[in-house]
């Protein structure tokens, strides 16, 4: 039997959905999601086997306009992943249509394609009536030679089987890249570190979430099958340590808890989460802590 297999790179502006439809597509929940633009900061890789082929989705940072060194290197990242990978999807609003960012992200392409096959998906179709999708879809495709077109639903499902489908026979023939059995190709730490950073996100209001970083400190594998991880939340401000604590410690007791729990069920095992807040004015301008998101601190300047 002939194999498949190769990388796939969702693109698209912040809150597009790329995150939604990775997990979906991987069928186990890899990649943070939350109503907040901006979430996704490294490249991640999810793994999904469509019959004979193993499709490496890497979910991309958004891309929007950047202001700040985090900002330039997540967007160097997205556009690093489009550049490294075999096919491309681009993920449009339908709700939304060609704003001004997706122009520019279309122009782009032609730079970045380089002859490989892009895809398009107009996500959330459920938002907007038939008649408003097929005039994007027509408005996109005279902008860009799309391969194929999509219509889909990556919180609902509808339309990603087919997608997946194209994708599968897509990608060039050869070997696995992965395991049978691997859904990320994501150190367990970053992952554990990401999921307690979605559950600030929704529980932090404003600004905060994109001035804290969570990193991964220790991973102790116990005798009884458990383990101890030790996390710690970088903030920039003094200030920002309370509204992290909460009043009485509300705040950081539900927050170790939900993340406990969903690394507990991603591990398939007892974990013991310990978070400590720490104040590092500076976090934003250190190269390790890029290192430790994955992300190039050069490309931030």
């Amino acid at each position: 039997m002939t194999t498949r297999s190769g990388f796939v790179a969702l693109i698209g502006t912040t809150n597009a959905g790329k995150s939604t439809l990775l997990n979906r597509m991987v069928g186990a929940k890899v990649s943070i999601v939350t109503h907040k633009v901006q979430t996704t900061r490294a490249r991640i890789r999810g793994i999904a086997i469509e019959g004979a082929a193993q499709v490496v989705f890497v979910d991309t940072p958004g891309l929007f306009r950047p202001r700040r060194r985090l900002d330039r290197a997540m967007v160097a990242a997205a556009w690093g992943g489009a550049a490294d990978a075999d096919v491309i999807v681009l993920l449009v609003e339908a709700h939304r249509g060609v704003t001004e960012e997706v122009a520019q992200i279309v122009e782009r392409l032609s730079e970045i394609a380089g002859g490989r096959q892009v895809a398009l998906a107009i996500n959330k179709i459920d938002r907007v009536r038939p008649e408003a999708l097929l005039g994007l879809a027509e408005d996109l495709n005279a902008r860009f030679p799309f391969a194929e077109t999509f219509m889909i639903s990556a919180l609902k499902g509808s339309g990603v089987d087919r997608l997946r489908g194209w994708l599968a026979d897509a990608l060039p023939e050869g070997p696995w890249l992965y395991p049978e059995d691997q859904i990320a190709d994501l150190p367990l730490r970053m992952i554990a570190a990401e999921t307690t950073r979605e559950k600030l996100t929704l529980r932090l209001h404003q600004e905060l979430p994109y001035e804290l970083t969570v990193e991964t400190e220790n991973w102790e594998e116990r005798k009884d099958g458990s383990v101890r991880i030790d996390q710690v939340i970088y903030v920039k401000r003094d200030g920002h340590k309370g509204i992290v604590l909460g009043h009485r410690g509300e705040t950081i007791k539900a927050v170790s808890r939900a993340a406990r729990e969903e690394i507990a069920e991603f591990l398939g095992r007892k974990v013991h989460l310990f978070l400590q807040v720490k104040l590092r004015p500076n976090w934003l301008e250190e190269a390790e802590r890029y290192s430790e998101m994955g992300l190039d601190f050069k490309d931030g300047a």
